[in-house]
């Protein structure tokens, strides 16, 4: 049997990238030695050091007995590991077994693989032995030369082992080849720290931070995004901060992402962690995200954290000696915010955070943070991102422009509308297309309701949840003095609670004192309201259609 050793499963990515979920379950590092030369010293050493820094690691014992079954193990390990470390010591090519295991890595590098990396170390050989097969190396490929025309003679077997020993050959010429790292015989051959050198190589080759998915079609991220690349990139000593605002479904969340992927590389160390509304609310939610943070930054397994001050002092310590690039999505209590601001005082000079939250109001007593207010789609970029959806190109086909702009113009520049509607009518007859968009002037559309009312939940009480639903069912584009006037004639705190919509991004008031409402907020507020009795008119709270409420009083 074979042995088998995984370290402790690292924490799960916020990335959903293809690769996250072709290596789940896998192993990070394959290693391929000979056991004679390495494996009670050095292989042994580097083996812990690797499971200590959170790899997952196969190691291969060399006294197990060798059989059919454990060449199929062996197999599978170099084919799902996604990085292979080759210690090519002295009697290394002695073993028809470590060259077998080295032929089947290199074929991964051979068909093109590039999501498998090959480290090669030269422990106390010369690469050039290696790659010339000279000294050990030749003696080793003459004694299996030999070996072969003792054990098979001539005839088909012997032309089979031949084509082995060529493949055995090519596959020591090309490993030599790679860029490795050699342990010489003279200079500093203190192998704790070559193995630290090792540990950080694969780090940097398999724990590079997973590029985010973003979008599969990024209309108009260049131009959103322009202003905070150039401040990421701006080469300054400060500590910068800065906030994406904005309502839900504007797409704060994939200019960060989109920001992130640009800029990560960058910094010394970074971290996007999503969702952190609803991972804090959770159990033991804040020291969650502090895990996390620590484990992004540091590029290695999950930090034991019993308690958020014991995870406050280790960030403190990781933070303040690595300029980091770290984004927080979907803040939305002050609570979060002051946990997020005690860090500016801990971050190492050049380093860069940006938060994404529909609450502006959280920010306003700090002037430390920069303001990125997101803007909605132009009517192009709407169309543009609507066809890729619906069509998979950039424009409407034939006989369908001009129902696209009126879906179009229902989303009103919301991307996160657009998308959903193009889906949704993507491969539809034109006949289904007007029954749709003339179904949403009745009921606006379930997906996109959902995800914006979560703005609408998290006011913060029933005051200002009933304040909402006046004014997207009664006020809208009226003036904001003479609805003040009104409201607090009902007992409602007018004046805060509007501030507190505008906070949040759900009311703006325009140059004429009016009050704006983005069309689909007020939509997804009057559908809360009909939800209360959808057929019963008489049991709803609020009617603001001139006919439904002359039906209710006849």
């Amino acid at each position: 049997m074979t042995t088998t050793t995984r370290a402790k499963e690292p924490a799960s990515s916020s990335s959903s990238s293809p690769s996250a979920s072709r290596w789940s379950g896998c192993y990070d590092v394959f290693l391929s030695f000979r056991g004679e030369d390495t494996r009670c010293t050095f292989v042994d050493h580097l083996y812990t050091a690797l499971t200590d820094a959170g790899f997952r690691t196969f190691r291969d014992d060399d006294e197990i007995q060798r059989g059919e079954s454990i060449k199929v193990e062996l197999w599978r390990a170099t084919e799902e590991s996604r990085a292979s470390i080759v210690v090519l010591s002295r009697d290394y090519a002695s073993s028809s077994w470590c060259l077998d295991e080295l032929a089947m890595i290199l074929g991964r590098r051979r068909r093109g693989d590039s999501g498998h990396e090959v480290l090669p170390v030269f422990y106390h050989v010369d690469p050039s032995d290696v790659r010339k097969q000279k000294g050990d190396y030749a003696e080793a490929l003459a004694r299996h030369e030999e070996r072969f025309k003792f054990e098979v003679g001539e005839g088909e077997a012997a032309a089979e082992w031949k084509e082995k020993l060529k493949g055995w050959r090519e596959a020591l010429e090309e490993v030599a080849g790679l860029a490795g790292m050699p342990l010489p015989d003279g200079g500093d051959r203190r192998e704790s720290k070559f193995i630290q050198k090792i540990v950080k190589v694969v780090e940097d080759k398999i724990r590079r931070p997973r590029v985010l998915n973003v979008a599969l079609y990024p209309i108009g991220l260049d131009f959103r995004a322009k202003n905070i690349n150039l401040w990421l990139q701006d080469g300054g000593v400060d500590v910068g901060i800065i906030a994406i605002c904005g309502m839900g479904g504007i797409g704060k969340t994939t200019i960060a992402k989109f920001v992130y992927n640009s800029n990560f590389s960058n910094f010394e160390g970074s971290s996007f962690i999503a969702n952190i509304k609803e991972i804090f609310g959770q159990q033991n939610g804040l020291i969650r995200l502090q895990s996390q943070l620590l484990s992004d930054i540091l590029r290695r397994k999950d930090e034991e954290i019993r308690n958020v001050d014991e995870g406050i002092l280790k960030i403190k310590e990781v933070i303040g000696f690595k300029r980091v690039f770290i984004v927080l999505d979907d803040v939305d209590k002050r609570e979060q915010l002051d946990t997020i601001l005690g860090m500016k005082d801990w971050l190492s000079p050049g380093s860069k955070l940006i938060i994404t939250t529909r609450h502006e109001r959280l920010l306003k007593a700090h002037e430390c943070w920069k303001l990125h207010k997101v803007e909605e789609l132009d009517h192009y970029e709407s169309l543009q991102l609507f066809s890729w959806y619906a069509f998979g190109q950039t424009h409407p086909i034939d006989g369908y422009l001009i129902d696209s702009k009126r879906a179009v113009d229902y989303c009103s520049g919301l991307p996160l509308a657009v998308k959903i509607l193009g889906s949704s009518l993507s491969g539809k007859s034109l006949d289904v297309w007007k029954s749709q968009l003339q179904k949403l002037k009745a009921i606006p559309d379930n997906e996109i309701l959902e995800k914006l009312k979560l703005s609408y939940d998290s006011l913060q009480d029933d005051h200002d949840k009933n304040l909402f639903l006046d004014i997207a069912c009664f006020f809208v584009g009226g003036d904001k003095d003479t609805t003040i006037t009104i409201q607090e004639g009902c007992d409602y705190y007018a004046l805060v609670g509007i501030q507190n919509l505008i906070d949040r991004n759900m009311l703006t008031i325009d140059e004429a004192n009016k009050l704006v409402m983005h069309q689909l907020i007020q939509e997804m507020g009057r559908e809360i309201v009909r939800q209360e009795s959808p057929k019963e008119l008489r049991e709803r709270n609020r009617l603001w259609n001139h006919k439904d409420s002359f039906s209710v009083l006849n």
